[in-house]
């Protein structure tokens, strides 16, 4: 049998914690960020942004970032949001959402930009 990984994720280490199943794997490149744009417009979805604190992003809710983009199905625009979202708050996590109107959860989520440890 193989051995299971151990990530190591503390409290007191902010850089460490992990917020989603994307968290546990390498960084996204813009590209592959703007890949999954694109499939949560296939979906239908709509998009949001929120950002936190990276001391509050477990026990806290996330600050949204204006309204949630319903019907927006540019690729473009919605990464335009996110990144000017990043600059406004560069301390922050920001996190994409990509809410399903139909099931009414989120169909996805995953921090995009992490704030820089301290």
């Amino acid at each position: 049998m193989s051995e299971v990984q151990d990530y190591k994720s503390s409290l007191s280490d902010v850089s460490s914690r992990k917020f989603e199943t994307f968290s546990y794997l390498p960084e996204m490149s813009p590209e592959q960020i703007k890949q999954q744009v694109e499939y949560i417009v296939s979906k239908g979805w709509n998009p949001a942004i929120e950002h936190t604190e990276p001391e509050n992003a477990f026990g806290h809710y996330w600050y949204m970032w204006k309204l949630p983009m319903f019907g927006e199905t540019d690729v473009e625009r919605i990464l335009s949001e996110a990144e000017a979202c990043h600059k406004a708050h560069p301390n922050n996590h920001v996190r994409l959402i990509g809410y399903d109107n139909f099931a009414q959860s989120q169909g996805a989520s995953m921090v995009i930009y992490r704030a820089k440890a301290a």
